[in-house]
């Protein structure tokens, strides 16, 4: 476990370690909730790994991204799939008051991501830490359970500056292939849970590759009553789309594979899958999947 009460950036730490437009769907003007909380906005977003490849070149997509972040100023957002240059890149393009943190899943700056960036004017990170989809967990880079592309987790307890109090942020990416590696991934990411202070929230972000209420992993990250899906929960949504999209044609009522979990504490005001692009270019193959929470 990390401790950030050390003054110095984490997007460093990170690095030493491993280390035209639509409106917005909800910007910085949100309302305030009824006890005079401001909302907390978070996405989740597989961000397809930078790549030279034309069409969808990182190069091609970048300038998309960044309009896309720059209209949702998440407080918090989960990504999946980021290189180390690419999670640089977002965070010179979302601006000063972001930072971020995570660590390749093979170790150090190689290899990808699943990093959790925030706004350093209104969340502040208490402690931080990573664990490996495996049964040796805090074995970096391991991965024992049928999986050829390493899985993890990053983790953050962040203090809220704004409204008060703390939360738990749990990210991760769930395996493309293998079923029993994301079955037996559903029983340690909940296992943990159930390690975390109980007193308060959590956010548990990712891309699962599986589709919500089609499968078994799905019931498993919900079982025993301890995460609630987002987008079930929200007072209201956006239309659904299929939330991996391969830079095809949009389906509606699709697969949402990419979720937003709380604990069911957390309420939901708003839930969106962004079909943001620009002149038929997408970010990612992935839609970004956004919620406005309180608690």
């Amino acid at each position: 476990m990390a401790s950030v009460s050390r003054r110095f950036s984490l997007r460093a730490v990170a690095a030493a370690a491993v280390a035209g437009p639509a409106a917005a769907v909800y910007g910085p003007g949100t309302a305030y909730a009824a006890d005079g909380r401001r909302g907390l906005r978070v996405m989740t977003f597989n961000l397809r790994y930078a790549s030279d490849a034309r069409p969808h070149s990182w190069a091609e997509r970048r300038p998309v991204m960044r309009t896309l972040m720059r209209d949702e100023v998440p407080h918090l957002l989960g990504t999946q799939e980021g290189l180390y240059g690419q999670l640089r890149d977002i965070a010179e393009d979302l601006g000063p008051h972001y930072d971020w943190v995570g660590t390749g899943r093979g170790g150090g700056s190689k290899d990808e991501f699943e990093a959790a960036f925030y706004d350093a004017r209104r969340l502040a990170p208490v402690e931080y830490d990573h664990f490996w989809l495996s049964d040796t967990p805090y074995l970096m880079g391991s991965a024992t359970w049928g999986n050829t592309v390493i899985r993890m987790v990053t983790w953050v307890r962040f203090r809220d500056l704004r409204a008060g109090g703390e939360f738990f942020l749990l990210n991760t990416h769930l395996d493309h292939a293998n079923q029993y590696s994301r079955e037996r991934s559903a029983g340690l990411i909940n296992e943990r849970l159930g390690g975390l202070d109980p007193s308060l929230p959590r956010i548990v972000t990712g891309d699962f590759n599986v589709a919500a209420h089609k499968n078994s992993v799905y019931e498993a990250m919900l079982d025993g009553g301890s995460l609630v899906d987002s987008w079930d929960t929200a007072d209201e949504r956006s239309r659904q789309y299929a939330t991996f999209h391969g830079y095809r044609p949009l389906v509606p009522d699709g697969d949402r594979v990419d979720w937003i979990l709380t604990s069911p504490g957390v309420h939901t005001r708003r839930a969106t899958i962004n079909t943001y692009s620009a002149h038929g270019q997408f970010p990612s193959d992935h839609l970004p999947v956004q919620a406005l929470l309180d608690w």
